[in-house]
Parts: structure tokens; sequence; C-alpha cells
């Protein structure tokens, strides 16, 4: 499957160069069905003009003693939703992107349940690709957890 938007600078990104959810969700499960091993509990939401909405659904597998949504669990959803965005932006020449750094802070205890990511893409070099993400359990307008995160583009 080659599936490539037109390739515009940064600050000229629109809804035209995005993929499609579907299109996404196809190149992640032709390369890369492995994250959603156990269960399929990852999934895009939306995308948006400068990056994505994801959401970690609930499932017995994402929680950890005292009844709350585990951090490993929240750490893929990041993982996950800014590698969704950069292949919504940049195609399948961003499937072999890597992650090269994550923070995340965790703000807030997240009650069980579906917890949504809204990543903003802040700056889409040649090379590296930094991110920003807020985390809120579904319903809640309080975050539970920020990220930010930096993916490494592969050599030409």
């Amino acid at each position: 499957m080659t599936l490539q938007p037109a390739s515009v600078p940064n600050s000229t990104l629109t809804k035209a160069t995005i993929l499609s959810a579907s299109e996404v969700d196809a190149l992640i499960d032709e390369h890369f069905p492995a994250i959603h091993f156990g269960a399929r509990t990852l999934s895009i939401d939306a995308l948006t003009e400068r990056g994505a909405l994801v959401r970690l659904k609930a499932h017995p597998k994402n929680l950890r003693p005292g009844n709350t949504v585990s951090g490993p669990a929240m750490f893929t959803l990041v993982d996950y939703g800014v590698y969704v965005a950069i292949l919504a932006h940049l195609g399948d020449k961003a499937l072999q992107s890597v992650t090269t750094s994550i923070t995340l802070n965790f703000m807030n205890r997240p009650q069980p349940g579906d917890v949504i990511a809204e990543i903003n893409l802040l700056k889409i070099g040649k090379r590296l690709i930094v991110t920003e993400m807020k985390i809120f359990a579904e319903g809640s307008p309080e975050m539970v957890a920020h990220a930010t995160a930096t993916y490494a583009m592969p050599s030409r």
C-alpha cells in the first residue's frame, strides 16, 4: 500500500494533506499489527489539521491495582497517538519513524474507563517531529496526564 499526502511546508498543512483514519488504520494493521496484541483497545477518534485525537478503550488489561488506568497503558496511548498523527500527515514515508523521547507527567488519577489523548504536532522538521499531548479520562474536563514526544524520521 502506498499512501502519501502531498509534501508541504510545516506552516501550510491543510485537511487536504491528511490521510483518513481508515487509511492510517490500514497502514498500522499492515505494518505494525502487534500494537493491538491482546485486545484492540487503541483507536483513532479524529485526525486534525495539526494532530490527532486517539482513544484507549476501557479494558481490564489496562487497569492496575487500585482500579485506575495504568501508566504503561497511557504511555502506549501516547506513543500510538504520535505515530498515528505522523502517519496521517506524512503518509507511508513515515512508517520507519521512531520514538526518540517521551516525557509523560501524570497529573490526576483516571477512573476506569476510556482515556483520550489530544496530539498536537508542534514541529515537523526534516529529521525530527516534536509533539505535545493532553490526556483526559472520558467525560472529565481535568487533564490526567501531559506528555511531550519527539520522533525521528529515517535517513533517506
